[in-house]
């Protein structure tokens, strides 16, 4: 039991390491990542005025109609990308703090962050 809350206190240690570093304005949000075993998320936060602009994951309807798969895979992080790029597009949006939540920039991550970039948000 030791070793699991010693790796949640250094994911958590990451964390506020990473935040203390940056901060979403709302020309140029925050885009916060949630990652559980089985599905992933992103908020673009504004940090100023402590608001939710725009939010995509894998337990939205929309999103799980176009996916095939499992919602926990890289495919599916990229489309949670492509949506919330599309969403801030919308509302304007074109730069954004990329903040990976404590995890490693890899894998669904990294698919997320690259599919956002490619949808045309400057991370």
């Amino acid at each position: 039991m030791a070793g699991k809350l010693d790796r949640m206190a250094r994911r958590k240690k990451r964390q506020f390491r990473i935040r203390k570093k940056i901060k979403g304005a709302a020309e140029r949000p925050r885009l916060a990542v949630f990652r559980s075993a089985r599905h992933i998320g992103v908020q673009a936060i504004d940090d100023v005025a402590g608001k939710t602009l725009a939010s995509a994951s894998t337990y939205e309807k929309a999103i799980r109609e176009q996916l095939k798969s499992n919602p926990g895979n890289r495919e599916s992080a990229a489309a949670v990308g492509k949506h919330i790029a599309e969403r801030l597009a919308k509302l304007g949006v074109k730069k954004a703090v990329f903040d990976r939540g404590g995890n490693r920039f890899h894998g669904r991550i990294k698919a997320l962050a690259e599919s956002a970039r490619e949808a045309g948000i400057t991370i």
